[in-house]
């Protein structure tokens, strides 16, 4: 057997393992962080029966390995990997790109490869994540308009920010990305970064420790398009890192350079974020996107499908369209879920009920979100709770009121599918105080089992459980 083939059945069993892991990740928040992180590696090889695995950098080898080493393991094997299959995790400090902003009359050097190296980013942008591959449709219609604004002409005062803002899994990653690779195409000389939050806030934190605040500024100002996901990751954390922020985001824009950003909220929704800030966010172009149709979920299902093996009938995309509805997350984790099984069964007929069976998990989500309401979350931990719903909706500050009305607000927030603005509305607040509720619930759970019991007899008596998580 050749190099070359073998080079071929590697890489389609890594891409067939990584798949599997990221589609068999319980909730859509689990799923989007592993997809960030998955992003992250920068090249995957083989030694034998070693699959080699290489991050960007030490701290991103260390998620990698942390968090998944063993799920990989596991989708190595149901990807049809040998049971003898080993995993590491590793860095190449010389494979990250050098750091080249073009001045005028410069000549630019070329890499090895004739490529001129002035693109710079973060995170990697992923190819296939273009306009043309996006699939338009009227709950996305406005953003993708604005998006191709952005790209043609960076840096216009209407459109700059553009900030876009939607829940899991709708398209905001795609549509950010794509802006950054139609900038790139129309001019390989633009400096263009790619990253979330979350890296730009880990960024500052080692410039900090590193007494290096100097080059980082000096970094993300020359830059020309900046693309920064889920900003939401920031509004929680330190006052320094807000002033860093803003100030960068001030020079950027002064200097007539792109910024885009996406969040699950609009800005006047993110919580404990400075006012100057929201207001540079509502300073440009807001765009929500929103849940799509029955069409366009066909006609998403349809371009995602193209080149799966086997191919995927249109009865079969017909029956995901009509049952998953939630996000363009969960249908695609529900067409890869089919494809799995198709792989390892090619003589499968995929009838209705075949399908009902494979996607099980995926259906009883949905169902669940149906008919859950948030008016039936309030009565019944007003119930195990003993607390009047005139109680619930006071703005009384005891922990003996704030704990149900705020696990009653984790619980419509995870487990409907219930907008936002829905959920303050039933409970007669702030869109910020929802979201701080949910987050303050999320982090005690995670040390009061008391809480976490409290919690799962609730979801018992509403008819479900965490499995039923939204995301």
């Amino acid at each position: 057997m050749s190099n070359e083939t073998i080079d071929m059945v590697s890489k389609g069993l890594w891409d067939r393992a990584r798949t599997i892991c990221i589609t068999m990740m319980q909730g859509d928040v689990k799923r989007s962080r592993a997809e960030r992180n998955f992003s992250m590696i920068q090249s995957v090889v083989r030694d034998g029966d070693t699959f080699k695995i290489l991050a960007l950098n030490k701290m991103s080898a260390d998620i990698l390995e942390r968090e998944y080493a063993e799920d990989l393991k596991k989708s190595f094997l149901l990807a049809g990997a040998e049971p003898n299959v080993t995993i590491e995790f590793s860095f190449d400090e010389n494979a990250k790109p050098a750091i080249i902003v073009p001045k005028p009359n410069t000549v630019v050097e070329k890499t090895k490869t004739g490529r001129i190296q002035t693109f710079i980013s973060t995170m990697p942008l992923k190819e296939y994540y273009t306009f043309d591959e996006f699939v338009e449709g009227p709950s996305n219609s406005y953003v993708l308009a604005a998006a191709k604004g952005v790209a043609k002409t960076p840096g216009q005062k209407a459109l700059n920010p553009l900030f876009i803002h939607g829940g899991t899994g709708l398209g905001k990653t795609h549509i950010m990305q794509a802006i950054g690779n139609e900038v790139k195409r129309k001019n390989p000389m633009a400096a263009v970064c790619y990253l979330t939050a979350e890296a730009f806030l880990n960024e500052y934190v080692n410039a900090m420790t590193q007494n290096s605040l100097q080059t980082f500024r000096e970094r993300y100002r020359k830059i020309d398009v900046l693309l920064i996901d889920d900003i939401q990751f920031i509004a929680k954390n330190m006052q320094n890192f807000q002033e860093e922020f803003f100030n960068t985001f001030n020079a950027l824009t002064n200097a007539d350079k792109q910024i885009v950003i996406t969040s699950d909220v609009a800005p006047k929704d993110l919580p404990g974020i400075e006012e100057r800030l929201i207001s540079r966010f509502e300073g440009g172009m807001l765009q929500e996107i929103e849940s799509p149709g029955y069409e366009t979920r066909l006609a998403i299902l349809k371009k995602k499908s193209e080149g799966m093996v086997p191919e995927v009938s249109n009865s079969t995309l017909k029956f995901i369209a009509s049952n998953i509805k939630s996000h363009v997350r969960a249908m695609e984790g529900a067409l890869g879920k089919v494809n799995i099984f198709a792989n390892r069964d090619p003589s499968m007929v995929l009838t209705d009920e075949v399908l009902s069976y494979i996607l099980k998990d995926f259906i009883e989500k949905e169902k669940s979100r149906k008919k859950l309401t948030v008016d039936e979350v309030q009565n019944c931990v007003c119930k195990k709770y003993a607390v009047s719903m005139q109680q619930i909706l006071s703005p009384e500050r005891t922990q003996s009121i704030v704990t149900p009305r705020q696990l009653a607000m984790y619980i419509s927030r995870k487990f409907t599918t219930r907008s936002l603005p829905e959920i303050a509305k039933k409970f007669e607040k702030s869109h910020a105080t929802i979201i701080h509720g949910v987050k303050n619930i999320a982090k005690r759970l995670d040390v009061e089992p008391e809480l976490r019991t409290s919690l799962d007899e609730i979801l018992s008596d509403l008819g479900c459980s965490m499995k039923d998580m939204v995301g």
